[in-house]
């Protein structure tokens, strides 16, 4: 199978001007349009916490992506780590 097409497991942690500027909305529309599951969450540190699962190739598209974010947002660093496709998720929601 090829690497685009196969399932993987992501998770990103985006530090930077990413709370209160729709950082997550944004997050969950790219992922839904690209077939992604997983989430989107604040965390207390000021960071956006993204677990997504899906394609690789998706997933590629979703982290660069997420490196600037939308317009409001400043990406000041993401951290990226992958792993294998669990499956836990059914859609892509907001916590």
């Amino acid at each position: 199978m090829a690497d685009g097409v196969r399932r993987a497991r992501v998770r990103m942690v985006v530090s930077g001007r990413v709370q209160g500027v729709f950082f997550r909305v944004a997050t969950a529309e790219q992922a839904r349009t690209l077939g992604v599951t997983g989430y989107a969450r604040n965390r207390a540190d000021g960071t956006v916490e993204i677990v997504a699962e899906g394609q690789r190739g998706a997933l590629e598209v979703l982290a660069a992506w997420a490196s600037h974010g939308p317009r409001s947002a400043r990406v000041d660093e993401i951290v990226i780590e992958w792993s294998d496709s669990h499956g836990d998720f059914a859609n892509f929601t907001i916590r």
